[in-house]
């Protein structure tokens, strides 16, 4: 499968392009950017052309993996799709409902495959941990990354700065707690210092998880750990934050897997889209101090 990867970034440079060039089942063909000089730069590190025309590149490609900001990647998510090329986003999708219904609109339309790609469910340590809650009956679970966006190739990154961890890093401990716990009803959430936040999330299951997240702590007290707790006692999943390129390797497999079959994938825009419904709705109990439904 041919790939055209849009965004000149550390991510797009350092995960995406490196991944789909050491591939050895994909073709990385091409490098699309807003500027098209770092787009021909990146490009030539690669030895793949650089464009400023993203139809042009498109035109190239059987697929996209996008490594844009929110908010500019979803309408570049939806025209690709609407092109019939397969997508691998990045998360969340978008920063709104409304252009995540897009995406999601576009990609049904088309009959193109999707991943999203929460980068520790291409882990096999999660897989392993996923099947295991499966097995049980689960009361609950917890999750908490604190981390600091100083001195980090993320440290520019305008809407991080404006959405904080909640937008950031909400999505990755959606997508482990919503497959373990089920669909997220209603959410409760309080500020901490900075940007860091506090959620409760109740499921359709009947069972509540916790989160705390921040971009803002100091350096020391900086980790990531999750867990779920039932029949069986209290399951841990400790990620691994320093194997993202690898893990994008298995996600590249797994859309063309999807792409071939004409499946769909556990972390679809569909998938994607309901992440950016509960994080909309977090973001509303933050204002309104209130606990809020989570629509559907």
């Amino acid at each position: 499968m041919r790939f055209g990867v849009l965004g000149t970034g550390f991510w797009a440079k350092e995960v995406h392009a490196a991944a789909l060039a050491a591939h050895p089942d994909a073709e990385l063909a091409g490098i699309w950017g807003r500027d098209v000089a770092k787009a021909k730069g990146v490009g030539a590190e690669f030895d793949v052309p650089g464009y400023g025309d993203v139809d042009a590149l498109l035109a190239e490609v059987d697929a996209v993996a996008i490594a844009l900001p929110p908010d500019v990647q979803a309408p570049l998510a939806e025209r690709a799709a609407e092109a019939g090329r397969h997508l691998l986003l990045e998360k969340p999708i978008a920063l709104d409902v409304a252009a995540a219904d897009r995406i999601v609109a576009a990609v049904r339309a088309s009959g193109v495959a999707s991943v999203v790609f929460f980068t520790f469910r291409f882990q096999q340590a999660t897989s392993t941990w996923l099947t295991q809650a499966g097995r049980t009956t689960l009361a609950g679970g917890a999750g908490s990354w604190l981390g600091s966006l100083a001195g980090t190739p993320f440290d520019d990154s305008p809407w991080r700065k404006e959405r904080g961890a909640l937008w950031d890093l909400g999505p990755h401990a959606l997508s482990l707690l919503v497959p373990a716990l089920g669909p997220v009803v209603s959410v409760l959430a309080a500020p901490g210092l900075r940007d860091t936040v506090h959620l409760v999330l109740t499921h359709a299951s009947g069972a509540a998880s916790t989160l705390t997240l921040s971009h803002t702590v100091a350096p020391l007290s900086g980790g990531t750990e999750f867990f779920v707790h039932g029949d069986a006692g209290r399951l841990v999943l400790l990620p691994d934050e320093q194997s993202a390129v690898e893990s994008f390797g298995v996600a590249v497999d797994e859309l063309t897997a999807a792409a071939l079959t004409g499946g769909t994938h556990p972390c679809d825009v569909a998938f994607g889209r309901d992440v950016v419904v509960v994080l909309a709705a977090a973001q509303r109990a933050l204002a309104s101090g209130c606990r809020e439904a989570v629509g559907s």
